[in-house]
């Protein structure tokens, strides 16, 4: 059973004000000044992880339970591609990113900050902590794809008329080994996403084909085509960045679009109602 949204801690806040500031700062400086950029980024980074810990495990809450929702969904999502940028961007230059993921972290923080989520004092199984875990991994893992095939499709654009594919592109390395580092993430995405629905449905009781199931189902069918066209048919270009747009976007709608419509709209709608 569902509890009420209650107001984040007070470690909670400070630890996200301190993640919102550093991202605004880093999304509001020229990308000249690079060293001060990676230490925004990086203080915004850390502090956002402890606002998430700190958040969804209820440390100064008044009600005992682990806490989540669209929001937490979301910004968790936007700290493990912040990760991924993190690590890559010390062996691949990704100029132009850092200031636009800044500004995402920040948006996620805020977000998570308005709209904390549900508290679920009780679960029904203890493996299903794990089942949410795979599937926001998942979330980070597509997001970290979605990332690199927006990376993929502006290399191309800026490529087509002078260099082959062959040729290094503006983000300093070959055209066709961005589009592998792209698939890479759809694998890995697919995997952990195959594993958090396998185990959704061995450890919920009960099973429920709710609007959460169906969608992450298709995004499933959506991703499998997706590695099928690639492996059988050499799937690349406009057609794969396409079903990776659209199995993103259903993955997406699956947890974020179904929690935003409960803990937004409709406690919006029941609030109304009620005065």
């Amino acid at each position: 059973m569902l509890m009420p949204v209650v107001g984040q801690s007070a470690l909670t806040l400070a630890a996200g004000v301190v993640a919102l500031l550093a991202y605004a700062a880093a999304a509001a400086r020229a990308e000249r000044v690079f060293h001060p950029l990676r230490w925004a980024l990086t203080v915004g980074w850390l502090a956002h992880a402890a606002a998430l810990i700190l958040d969804t495990s209820g440390v100064g809450s008044a009600v005992e339970g682990a806490r989540f929702g669209f929001a937490p969904a979301l910004s968790v999502t936007l700290w493990l591609v912040l990760a991924v940028y993190a690590i890559e961007s010390r062996f691949v230059p990704l100029p132009g990113v850092q200031r636009w993921l800044a500004a995402l972290g920040a948006l996620a923080v805020a977000l998570m900050l308005l709209f904390p989520g549900e508290v679920r004092p009780h679960i029904a199984s203890p493996w299903l902590p794990l089942h949410w875990v795979l599937g926001i991994a998942s979330y980070g893992l597509f997001g970290a794809a979605v990332l690199h095939a927006g990376l993929l499709t502006n290399a191309e654009r800026q490529m087509r008329q002078h260099r082959g594919l062959s040729q290094p592109t503006p983000l300093g390395l070959p055209l066709l080994r961005l589009e592998k580092l792209t698939f890479r993430f759809v694998a890995a995405g697919f995997a952990v996403l195959s594993a958090a629905l396998l185990m959704g449905w061995w450890f919920a009781q009960p099973w429920r084909w709710d609007h959460k199931t169906v969608f992450s189902l298709l995004a499933w069918l959506v991703f499998a085509g997706l590695l099928a066209g690639r492996q059988g048919f050499g799937w690349r270009g406009r057609k794969a960045t396409r079903w990776l747009y659209t199995g993103a976007g259903l993955l997406l709608l699956a947890y974020v679009g179904s929690r935003f419509v409960v803990e937004v709209l409709i406690q919006r709608a029941a609030s109304g109602a009620s005065l």
